[in-house]
């Protein structure tokens, strides 16, 4: 099958944060480079989910003057609290004693959907080519191995694998340079990791899951700029994760629960943990009277410093979450991923300005070594390390850590296994029972799930593949009572029953694509791969 190709200096594979600000960037250093940028999302937005606060420090290099030129970035953080959360109660930590990462004076309460839509359209105003609904399927490699491009999925392809009369092949991005902003557990990111061996040297990356509802909230309840985390109840001490509730404009509040996914229950279920959080004395009085409005899930990149791998290899860069660019500290990202963006595109303006193409841009961890953002991550580098030996432990830790040490402590703590690898199995625990949900604060999965717009057409190939078809019975529901039913968001994976025995039922047209499955799988037997474009979430302003 011949497939069409089209040339570009740099092609970006995604539309979030880091692939727009690496765009702008280098549109802003010379109009002459040529830039495209793909997003697998139906329009930019439409997969972006996040908190969030933003530190405007990455969007003010990118542009001094974004207040002038309106970006969404409307809500100063008013007020900051931390609680401590048991069944029925909470402690609010005194300010005094939070250390400077928990602290959001001069940040922003924001929608990275929005801020993404805003980077978008400035993008194109320089002359960037965006290409929405277009989901990049394969890296393309030239005769010396480098990658040369990219190449975007098939599209009327149905389920047997047949091309439907819908069929159109999918194109070849070629480029000097390709940037890989794919964000937390990138499918060819993943690829390149394995095939240039950039993980060599590194920790295992460590994840969490991150579920998040929009609320339109009482206004008499409603606090712009209010900034509120907690850290314990519903989780027990020895599982790492915690909640945010932030409130933006126009009456709303983002309502969010994050999950370590190195816990050890396989009968945890992230979900209902958010769910039962929202039922707290010191939460639902923020949630009654109004009305949820939205719901999605992601998973995000925890791992820090000594879990980045090699950034660069011939012919491309992994930038943002791709990389795992996240201050698990201060709980943000999205600044990070903007200034790793605006160094890659740096260092792919001098590269081609001395005519090269196609070797590794060296100059962009060079450059990140003697960044803000380096600095940023390496005092942060021990966050998720002690929260992983315990609440309290952890707490305690982190403190004289960031309080004591400023974050630069002489020593360096180390994440020991993937998350993969965490499992107990389902005979060595206690089994989680979960309340139902009332409808009003808290809700099944697949009625929130109707609430983030989610949709594939029903007859294309199943994106949620399985190494091994028989591992889910044989190993996953035997060993560990089928851990996918719950850690799922959006009950992809139900595990049906009938005259022939259990079986694994993929409900591939709810997925959100959170990549949780593709993590947490004990056995690493389930792999997600790129849907066609413009499936998924459509998330309004998340």
């Amino acid at each position: 099958m011949t497939r069409e190709s089209m040339q570009y200096d740099v092609v970006v594979v995604g539309g979030g944060p880091a692939g727009l600000a690496a765009a702008i960037r280098l549109k802003q250093l010379s109009g002459d480079i040529s830039v495209c940028l793909i997003e697998k999302g139906s329009e930019i937005g439409a997969h972006i989910l996040s908190g969030a606060v933003m530190d405007p420090r990455a969007m003010a290099e990118l542009f001094p003057d974004w207040k002038e030129k309106g970006a969404p970035l409307n809500v100063p953080v008013s007020e900051d609290r931390f609680l401590f959360l048991n069944e029925s109660s909470s402690f609010k930590t005194p300010n005094f004693l939070l250390p400077a990462c928990f602290t959001n004076h001069g940040n922003y309460v924001i929608s990275l959907g929005q801020v993404a839509r805003w980077l978008g359209q400035q993008a194109e105003a320089l002359g960037v080519e965006i290409f929405p609904g277009f989901a990049a399927a394969e890296v393309l490699y030239d005769e010396k191995n480098a990658v040369k491009g990219i190449a975007t999925g098939d599209m009327g392809v149905n389920r047997k694998g047949e091309h439907t009369d819908a069929f159109q092949p999918g194109i070849e991005l070629h480029a000097k340079y390709t940037f890989f902003a794919e964000g937390c557990r990138g499918n060819l990111g993943k690829q390149l990791e394995a095939k240039f061996d950039l993980r060599k040297g590194s920790d295992p990356q460590v994840y969490g899951i991150g579920l998040k509802e929009l609320w339109d909230i009482a206004p008499g309840k409603h606090q712009p700029g209010l900034v509120v985390h907690t850290a314990g109840w519903p989780l027990g001490n020895d599982t790492y994760g915690g909640s945010f509730l932030y409130h933006l404009e126009n009456n709303q509040a983002a309502v969010g629960f994050v999950v370590g996914l190195g816990y050890a229950n396989p009968f945890l279920s992230p979900y209902e943990e958010f769910q039962r959080y929202k039922t707290h004395p010191a939460i639902r009085g923020f949630l009654e009277g109004g009305k949820r409005v939205a719901y999605g899930a992601r998973a995000i990149t925890a791992g820090g410093l000594q879990s980045l791998p090699e950034l660069v290899f011939p012919g491309g860069c992994l930038i943002g979450d791709d990389a795992g660019f996240l201050n698990a500290s201060r709980i943000k990202g999205s600044h990070c991923a903007i200034k790793s963006g605006m160094l890659a595109a740096e260092a792919a303006h001098a590269a081609l300005a001395t005519g090269r193409a196609g070797d590794a841009l060296t100059a962009y961890p060079e450059a990140f070594r003697q960044s803000w953002l380096f600095d940023e991550l390496y005092r942060a580098r021990n966050f998720k390390p002690w929260m992983s030996k315990g609440l309290y432990t952890g707490s305690l830790m982190v403190g004289i850590d960031q309080i004591v040490f400023g974050g630069k402590a002489p020593w360096t703590l180390h994440h020991d296994h993937a998350d993969h690898e965490t499992l107990s199995k389902k005979t060595e625990v206690k089994e989680i029972k979960y309340p139902k949900p009332d409808g009003v604060l808290s809700f099944d999965r697949l009625t929130n799930v109707s609430f983030s717009s989610t949709n594939h057409s029903e007859d294309q190939l199943i994106h949620l593949t399985l190494k091994d078809a028989s591992v889910p019975v044989n190993v996953n529901l035997e060993l560990y009572d089928a851990p996918e039913q719950r850690y799922c968001p959006a009950g992809v994976y139900e595990i049906v029953r009938d005259d022939k025995g259990p079986r694994l039922q993929i409900n591939a047209q709810n997925c959100v694509h959170c990549k949780t499955c593709d993590i947490k799988d004990p056995t690493q037997n389930i792999v997600w791969v790129t849907p066609e474009g413009g499936g998924g979430p459509n998330y309004p302003n998340m």
